[in-house]
């Protein structure tokens, strides 16, 4: 097997890719709360632009990250990973918080200086909360509970 092959057959079935992907939206969902929170401490528009990048790119690798935990779920526990049905559902949840929240972001530009401030930034906590569960249960399946 060449080398190449070897490297793709050890990260699909050898190595969980799951535990790869799944850092792309806690780190994207922790740092849009961050960055969203210098907004409106510093009260400087860039900081959010960057938390709604975060947030837009959040929604996207929730996906991946989703789409790789389904298969690894499948090929390394057979279906039958701890709390996997609990993980998928707030998984959906935390992709439909962070791509409404985005889509509606981008539709209205001036969101964050309107009168749905606090619902926005709301949705940088929901989903910093989500992420924060998803990752302790994640730990369950990995480490044990």
């Amino acid at each position: 097997m060449s080398f190449i092959a070897q490297v793709i057959h050890d990260l699909l079935y050898v190595h969980p890719p799951h535990t790869l992907f799944v850092h792309f939206p806690i780190a994207l969902v922790s740092a849009g709360l961050f960055f969203i929170l210098l907004a409106l401490w510093l009260k400087k528009d860039i900081f959010e632009q960057v938390a709604f990048a975060d947030l837009s790119l959040a929604a996207v690798s929730t996906i991946v990250a989703g789409i790789a935990g389904l298969h690894d779920n499948l090929v390394f526990y057979h279906g039958g990973a701890a709390n996997h049905n609990v993980k998928i559902t707030l998984a959906i949840i935390l992709f439909v918080v962070t791509g409404t929240t985005a889509i509606i972001r981008w539709k209205n530009p001036k969101l964050f200086h309107s009168t749905y401030k606090a619902i926005y930034v709301a949705a940088y906590v929901v989903g910093f909360a989500l992420v924060a569960v998803l990752g302790f249960l994640g730990g369950v399946i990995v480490y044990g509970f």
